[in-house]
C-alpha cells in the first residue's frame, strides 16, 4: 500500500443518499484539507507519467485543486478545463450527455502550442462523460493526451470502458 492509498483509505468519507436517495457519495474534501495527504495524492497521480507531459489539465471543479497542486509540486503549467461560459476569448467546446441532460466543457484555443503533451487529472471516474469530453477537447485543440489519472474510480459504472482505448490510472477503485 502506498502513502497515497493509506491516506485515501483513512480520509475518504462515504455519504449515503447524496445528492439524491440511493447514491453513495465519495467525499474527497478531507483529503484536500490534509496537507500531507494532498501532497501524497498529487505526487502519486503524476508519478506514472514522469517525463511524458508538459502541462497538467484539471477539470472543473475538484480537478482544478488536484491539477494545481500537482502542477505546483512538479514545476509544470496548468490548463483549466472549464464549464461553458466561464472563459473569455476564443474557446473550443465539447458537449457530453449526463443522466439528466447535457453539459459542455471549454478550453482556450490559444493557451498552449500545438503538440503540447497534456496530463489530465480529475477526482473521480464514474460514467466517463466528463473525462471523455475533456480528452476529446485536448485532442481537438491539437495537443497530445499524455495520460489520464484520477484519485478514485467507481467500478461498475462503465467509465473505464467508455474511455477505451485510452487508459486511465486510478489511485483507488471502489
Amino acid at each position: 500500500m502506498t502513502d497515497a492509498t493509506a491516506h485515501l483509505e483513512r480520509l475518504i468519507r462515504t455519504i449515503p443518499d447524496f445528492p439524491e436517495p440511493g447514491i453513495l457519495f465519495r467525499d474527497l474534501t478531507p483529503v484536500f484539507a490534509d496537507g500531507t495527504a494532498f501532497g501524497a495524492v498529487t505526487d502519486a497521480l503524476v508519478a506514472p507519467f514522469a517525463g511524458s507531459y508538459d502541462v497538467i489539465a484539471g477539470v472543473e471543479a475538484r480537478g482544478f485543486a488536484l491539477a494545481a497542486g500537482a502542477a505546483a509540486r512538479s514545476g509544470h503549467g496548468l490548463l483549466l478545463i472549464r464549464k461553458a461560459g466561464k472563459l473569455p476569448g476564443e474557446t473550443l467546446s465539447e458537449s457530453y450527455a449526463l443522466e439528466y441532460g447535457e453539459a459542455t466543457l471549454q478550453v482556450h484555443t490559444d493557451q498552449l502550442p500545438p503538440g503540447t503533451r497534456v496530463l489530465l487529472l480529475d477526482d473521480v471516474l464514474a460514467t466517463g462523460g466528463t473525462l471523455g469530453a475533456s480528452q476529446q477537447l485536448i485532442e481537438r485543440a491539437g495537443w497530445r493526451l499524455a495520460g489520464t489519472a484520477v484519485v478514485l474510480e467507481l467500478a461498475g459504472l462503465g467509465g473505464r470502458e467508455r474511455l477505451e482505448p485510452r487508459e486511465v490510472t486510478a489511485l483507488a477503485v471502489l
